[in-house]
């Protein structure tokens, strides 16, 4: 066996043994090198994905130094499966397995491995309604209530909603709903309650992912502002425990107010904000209900790439 054709079996070999067990930084490099890539080679690729991913950051990556935790890296993550001619998800379960080892004590609530599935099924529900990640708008203000019921279950989500065009000619909205786990997305009812009506709805069951069309009845021109209602009634899934809201772009003021039935009502509630998905929960502040209303809320003044939420106890 000739010295270069020796040195490739040793590389599938080391890749194939890496994808199956692991970890993550481990596979990454020994993909890399199987493929035989420079890491600028490697980064000029994602740049045709429309990935921004620098060199240093590829590197980190497949030493093990940092992990892929924003959305945009997680992109990555998936072009790079693309790119080293790697099986779906490859990289991916093993990135969620890293981060879920790392962090055994990671609250209750959706795990990380269900958050990252839910980005990949979203970026294809997107394409499939050809709408791009911000769709030409900027979101000046967004009003969210959210209800629970009696049975502890999300019952639903309204949502007033102020945004700025960037662009000539935007006509829509894209609206995003993610149910608790073991919810159904197919039951959930999209209404459009102001200045919007409903357009196409697709939705993923496994991960409770769903994403609707509003239409205004307008085009804006650059500059224009907007405002609308819409809402999501849902109610399908078992006791929830935190609702989250993420942001993939800094924008204008986001309030969150969530809101309990009178016989069904949480021992403690708290907000907190995530880095991203991956990133350990900080900012935990403690939250009173209010006793007539039966509420709790926070404010964002002006919101930043990451996730904020409320999480509360039953008992």
């Amino acid at each position: 066996m000739r010295h270069g054709t020796q040195h490739a079996y040793v590389a599938t070999t080391e890749l194939e043994t890496a994808l199956r067990g692991g970890p993550f930084h481990v596979a990454l490099r020994a993909a890399i090198t199987a493929r035989g890539l420079p890491l600028q080679r490697v980064q000029h690729h994602l740049s045709r994905y429309g990935v921004k991913v620098g060199v240093t950051s590829l590197s980190y990556w497949q030493q093990g130094a940092r992990r892929p935790q924003r959305p945009e890296s997680l992109r990555a993550v998936r072009a790079l499966e693309e790119i080293l001619q790697l099986p779906d998800e490859s990289l991916i379960r093993l990135l969620a397995e890293a981060e879920e080892r790392s962090d055994p004590e990671r609250p209750t609530g959706r795990s990380y491995r269900s958050l990252v599935e839910a980005s990949g099924v979203l970026e294809r529900l997107l394409a499939e309604l050809e709408s791009p990640l911000d769709g030409g708008l900027h979101t000046i203000g967004h009003h969210e209530r959210v209800r629970i019921g009696s049975h502890r279950e999300l019952l639903g989500r309204e949502s007033h909603h102020i945004v700025r065009a960037h662009k000539d000619g935007v006509d829509r909205y894209v609206a995003i709903h993610h149910g608790d786990p073991g919810c159904a997305p197919e039951r959930t009812a999209v209404r459009a309650l102001e200045n919007c009506r409903t357009g196409r709805v697709r939705w993923h069951r496994d991960t409770g992912v769903l994403v609707a069309e509003l239409l205004f009845d307008t085009r804006l021109r650059a500059g224009d502002t907007f405002l609308f209602r819409y809402a999501f009634e849902d109610g399908t899934a078992g006791a929830s425990s935190e609702y989250v809201r993420g942001f993939g772009f800094a924008g204008g003021q986001y309030a969150l107010q969530v809101h309990f039935t009178e016989n069904a009502l949480p021992v403690r509630c708290h907000r907190f904000t995530q880095h991203s998905a991956a990133a350990p929960r900080s900012g935990r502040q403690e939250l009173t209900l209010s006793g007539h209303h039966r509420s709790v809320h926070l404010v964002e003044p002006r919101v930043r790439s990451g996730i904020v939420g409320i999480g509360w106890d039953w008992e």
